[in-house]
This record gives C-alpha cells, sequence and structure tokens, in this order.
C-alpha cells in the first residue's frame, strides 16, 4: 500500500509518531491503520497527511477517495471534475492566471507552441 511504502521511505527521518503528529492526528496507530487498510484515510485529513507523509495532496487524495467511495465512484468523480491537479500543475496555473491579469486566456496554437517548446516538444 501506498501509505506504508511512503513511511518506510521517511522512516530514517521521521517515526509514524512524528507523521501522525504532523497530520494533527493525537493517536499515532492511525498511520499503522492507515497502512494496513483497517482505517479508510478521513477526506478532511488528506492534506495534513499529505503534507506529513510528504507526498502530492491530489494523488493522496485519489487513493482517499477509492477507499471512501470505492474505485468505480471515485473514477465518477474524476469524470465530473476532471483530474486531480498537483502541486506543481497548481504552481504553473497560478503562473498562467497572474501572467495573463486573471484573464483566463484561451489555448491559442501560438501559446501552445510555445508551452510545447519549453519541454522539449
Amino acid at each position: 500500500m501506498f501509505i506504508r511504502r511512503q513511511t518506510e521511505l521517511l522512516a530514517h527521518r521521521k517515526s509514524q509518531r512524528e507523521i501522525a503528529h504532523e497530520a494533527g492526528f493525537v493517536n499515532s496507530n492511525l498511520i499503522s491503520m492507515f497502512k494496513t487498510g483497517a482505517s479508510k484515510i478521513p477526506l478532511d485529513r488528506v492534506p495534513s497527511l499529505a503534507r506529513a507523509l510528504e507526498v502530492d495532496p491530489a494523488y493522496l487524495m485519489q487513493l482517499a477517495l477509492e477507499q471512501a467511495v470505492g474505485k468505480t465512484a471515485a473514477v465518477a468523480l474524476l469524470e465530473v471534475f476532471g483530474p486531480m491537479t498537483t502541486v506543481n500543475e497548481k504552481a504553473w496555473l497560478e503562473e498562467i492566471r497572474d501572467a495573463s491579469g486573471q484573464t483566463d486566456p484561451k489555448l491559442t496554437a501560438r501559446s501552445r507552441t510555445v508551452l510545447r517548446a519549453i519541454f522539449g516538444r
């Protein structure tokens, strides 16, 4: 499971108790319960848990949604609301909004070409 793998990756720097504390959980046993799937991740705690686990909150939210409502319902939610936006994608969107003066610029052939050139495509 994802949380198990992430806590193992962080084990040299953070204990489960520290992760739980950073995420705002009083009981550090919850991290063990999340790791085994014995307890579902509360959706309202995903942002703080993602920070504590040093992972992208959008990805953790997607996993938590699948756990909370089932894979089919999670897929339906993503279909209606679109894909989760990562922290890095949000930074790009904020910069585009700032650079355009909050004008919601249309993606033109020219801007698409410039954007693709940034990534060498």
